[in-house]
């Protein structure tokens, strides 16, 4: 893993203002989150619905502009034209992010085309073959529209269409969790295989906690628009730091009859609204290690072992 990150997120915060005639207020969905991603790396982001990880996907691709704070690829400021090819993205729902009046081929010939990779109609048809090969589907079926495939043959085109600019990262905003069980498993070894085989690194966002731990290198755990804590996935598995970050693993299903016996941990209360986050730790409404310091002063995230996490009281379990 080289010392230098690939890509590099500083301090960055998004909210979403309401319209005039709307009456919620200001949601604060991403909130001073700062991240590196090195080359040949998975980086997972987890946490509960709501908390910022699609938001944080999205600015990191350049679809979404921060309020402040920067996104940097390979110390240029991005999304620069001329470094937009190199960072990509998979989204959740292969369905709705493919255009279904565009053939397969129309779909992963864009890219070649927009970034000027391939020259004439038959180089690009021929990359295509490429590309749908790589990612386990059938070259003779690029004439055919995305309702023709599978939900886990559609996203393999998502992911073909990533590859086609060559990129040295991949976001991946939750991209098996609108797929069936019995498909999941083999995106995720196309992705991990492919990132073995093209060294690309990935940003890998999930909410479930076992397949995250099964691609990543690094996990950091989000919650209400910040990162609670963040670190090698054996250390964040093995001994969480952050009292959230306990909670979450205490509620994950465990497929080991042994350790079915394991104390479950029940939060308080209910999640706090990210229009108008608590005072403080934002976990401390919900916390049965909170003081009144956690109420009144917000932590920042600080060495723990050999990872970081934003507690005041964060301390390595016995």
């Amino acid at each position: 893993m080289s010392a230098e990150p690939v890509l590099r997120a500083v301090n960055l915060h998004k909210t979403y203002r309401g319209g005039l005639l709307s009456k919620a207020g200001a949601v604060r969905a991403v909130s001073g989150v700062s991240l590196e991603l090195h080359a040949g790396e998975t980086l997972g982001i987890v946490g509960e619905s709501g908390c910022g990880k699609s938001t944080l996907a999205r600015m990191l691709v350049g679809l979404e502009k921060p309020d402040s704070g920067e996104v940097t690829f390979r110390g240029r400021p991005f999304p620069a034209r001329d470094v937009r090819r190199s960072v990509q993205m998979v989204f959740q729902d292969p369905l709705t992010s493919l255009n279904p009046r565009m053939t397969v081929q129309d779909l992963v010939s864009e890219p070649l085309q927009v970034h000027r990779l391939a020259n004439g109609a038959p180089a690009r048809r021929a990359r295509v073959g490429e590309l749908l090969d790589l990612v386990g589907l059938d070259p003779d079926r690029m004439n055919r529209f995305p309702h023709e495939f599978s939900g886990g043959q559609r996203q393999r085109i998502g992911i073909a269409r990533a590859l086609a600019t060559e990129p040295d990262v991949i976001v991946c905003d939750e991209p098996v969790s609108a797929l069936d069980m019995s498909v999941q498993a083999q995106v995720v070894n196309l992705l991990a295989e492919l990132q073995r085989t093209l060294g690309v690194a990935l940003v890998f966002i999930a909410h479930d906690l076992a397949v995250v731990r099964h691609v990543s290198h690094r996990v950091g755990v989000m919650y209400l628009g910040r990162v609670a804590e963040i670190g090698p996935a054996t250390k964040v598995y093995g001994t969480p730091a952050h009292p959230y970050t306990s909670a979450l693993l205490s509620a994950a299903p465990v497929p080991r009859p042994s350790l079915r016996g394991r104390k479950r941990i029940m939060l308080g209360g209910d999640p706090p609204s990210p229009v108008a986050p608590p005072p403080g730790c934002r976990f401390h409404t919900r916390c049965w290690k909170a003081t009144a310091e956690c109420s009144t002063q917000e932590p920042a995230l600080e060495p723990v072992d050999d990872h970081f996490a934003a507690c005041h009281h964060a301390t390595r379990p016995a």
